[in-house]
């Protein structure tokens, strides 16, 4: 979702204030951190980097620095008063009034008002009418059809910082998809905090909800593959268990947070399943797709995580066989209810957990890279390798990057389309195949 915001900032500063990006800081009219507060560490970089940035606005006192997303949210006029060469902080659902918020800072500094402007509003539905038309940068894009969460985890700052779910219409979902397809995209992801919670209304007024507009965006011509982030186990509907057996669109792999695999620790979160519950879904959808990559979210040494609950959540791993995962320890965040708990889990241990986990999947994430050794998998390729420009790029359906070399005489057309491969390699990051052929 923070990637999808910054495109479009860079979208509306480049569309309507005429501007320019550049790499070097230094030369810079207007530099914009786009924050992340789901973890400390994540805020804890934000103030480091607005701390290098100070420099460069002493050298430049023209220079605007403009702080978005959940950290801004969060912090609002606080944060400009700890950091006062900053000028402009605006939430996630003001990104589409930066040109504004820009020139207020214009003309208070004409009046020696050296404030800085705040603007963490949640106008909802506004960002998405305000924006520029989308614009193609590869085959593949993001698509925002939803913003904010109201599950309210013990944990999660988020539907303080975002708000509480709101979704686009179908009818603006469905046009920007079609307007990604003209421009060459084949496959999108469909983002939401909490995706698959999706509810939006069609021209009749009626509710669509996740599983329908995944059939719809099926229909776009050229899409040919569709992926989602983030979703919930609560809504993981049936209905959306059955699309994976009729829509060969969506791909091979489910990004699924779980956090845990105790039920008690599950109920502390607030999480409002079960690890049995879970563990149904993923029955349920292997039915269909045997061969389905699972990756997940996990939180270690939650308040009152017992030796034994981490190791009901090994056991856990280990029946469900997850694909990869993006596992952290518990840091503590403001605001939320989690925050009141007891943070009794020592941080040595809290460590070694995370390493057990981590090795564990790290095992599994292996286990299913060399299974795919010697077999052809279908990569859509998105350009050239970052290890190689005589090499091409891309992903595999379980979302594996691949790097392969390609005859002379298709250079020119692989970028774009689906390819045929081989996997003859397995590194710990990647694979490596060799060129088949062209499909399309």
């Amino acid at each position: 979702m923070n990637e999808y915001d910054s495109e479009k900032m860079l979208d509306v500063l480049c569309h309507e204030c005429d501007m320019q990006i550049t790499k070097n800081e230094s030369e810079a009219d207007v530099l914009l951190l786009n924050t992340c507060s789901i973890r400390e560490k994540a805020q804890e970089k934000v103030f480091s980097q607005l701390g290098q940035w100070r420099s460069l606005k002493e050298n430049n006192p023209n220079l605007l620095i403009g702080v978005g997303g959940c950290v801004a949210s969060q912090e609002g006029d606080a944060l400009a008063r700890r950091s006062r060469h900053v000028d402009v902080v605006f939430g996630p659902q003001t990104i589409h009034r930066l040109p504004e918020l820009f020139d207020q800072v214009r003309r208070d500094k004409t009046i020696n008002n050296n404030k800085a402007v705040v603007d963490i509003s949640f106008p909802e539905i506004e960002k998405f009418d305000c924006l520029p038309e989308p614009k193609a940068d590869g085959p593949t894009a993001y698509v925002s059809i939803m913003e904010g969460c109201s599950k309210y985890c013990t944990y999660c700052v988020v539907p303080y910082t975002r708000g509480e779910e709101f979704s686009r219409p179908l009818k603006d979902v469905m046009w920007e998809v079609k307007s990604l397809a003209k421009q060459g995209v084949r496959e999108v992801t469909l983002l939401g905090q909490n995706v698959n919670g999706y509810r939006g209304l069609d021209e009749h007024g009626e509710i669509i909800d996740f599983s329908l507009l995944v059939y719809n965006v099926s229909k776009v011509n050229r899409i040919e593959r569709i992926r989602y982030t983030s979703s919930h186990p609560i809504e993981f509907s049936e209905n959306l268990i059955n699309a994976y057996a009729e829509l060969p669109e969506l791909v091979n792999h489910v990004h699924l947070p779980v956090q845990s695999g105790s039920d008690s620790v599950l109920s502390a979160m607030k999480r409002g399943h079960t690890a049995l519950e879970f563990k149904s879904i993923i029955r349920k959808l292997r039915k269909y797709r045997p061969n389905v990559s699972i990756s997940s979210d996990f939180i270690v040494g939650f308040p009152g995580e017992t030796d034994k609950d981490f190791e009901d959540t090994l056991k856990f791993v280990e029946e469900i066989g997850f694909d990869q995962s993006y596992s952290f320890i518990y840091s503590r965040r403001p605001g939320t209810p989690a925050a009141f708990f007891d943070d009794d889990v020592k941080l040595e241990v809290k460590k070694e957990r995370l390493q057990r986990l981590q090795h564990l999947i790290n095992r599994m994430s292996s286990e299913y890279s060399n299974a795919m050794l010697d077999t052809d998998q279908i990569v859509l390729v998105e350009g050239l390798s970052k290890k190689s420009d005589k090499e091409y790029s891309g992903r595999t359906e379980n979302n594996r990057v691949v790097n392969f070399s390609v005859p002379q005489e298709v250079k020119d057309t692989v970028i774009g389309n689906f390819v045929l491969l081989n996997i003859s390699d397995v590194f710990s990051n990647s694979l490596r195949g060799t060129y088949l052929e062209t499909l399309h």
